[in-house]
């Protein structure tokens, strides 16, 4: 994704596309994979930039409230940050920490409860932990 586009999605979004903002944006779209804020810290400044982990963290929270990415929290000790919007469900690897997408076809939710009062269903989130068989 050049500049240029990543610029677009942002304002698309109602963010004001800061130099930060443009280069955290640009490394999830490149990489098109699911990244912790960690691993988006370490790629961000790789070339001995200095962006700092607040900033990595409070642009990746904007990211996702904004819908540009989602948070997918597969394990209690770090969130995922998915570019891929649309519906759709995870494998988690508990042994590798690896995320891996499930189409939305393939999984098939009966039986919610009723929402209370007031409330819509805005999305299921199915996360299938697994690891390898011994």
């Amino acid at each position: 994704m050049s500049d240029t586009d990543v610029v677009a999605l942002l304002r698309n979004h109602g963010i004001h596309p800061t130099a930060q903002r443009v280069l955290i944006a640009r490394v999830l779209f490149t990489y098109c994979t699911h990244l912790s804020a960690e691993d988006v810290y370490r790629l961000v400044n790789a070339d001995n930039r200095r962006v700092s982990k607040a900033t990595v963290y409070n642009t990746l929270g904007l990211l996702a409230d904004k819908g540009v990415v989602r948070e997918v929290i597969a394990d209690p000790t770090r969130i995922f940050y998915d570019p891929n919007t649309a519906p759709h469900h995870h494998f988690f690897d508990v042994a590798t920490g690896e995320l891996t997408d499930i189409s939305a076809e393939q999984i098939h939710v009966s039986g919610l409860p009723p929402l209370p009062n007031g409330a819509q269903l805005e999305g299921v989130d199915v996360i299938v932990r697994m690891r390898a068989a011994k």
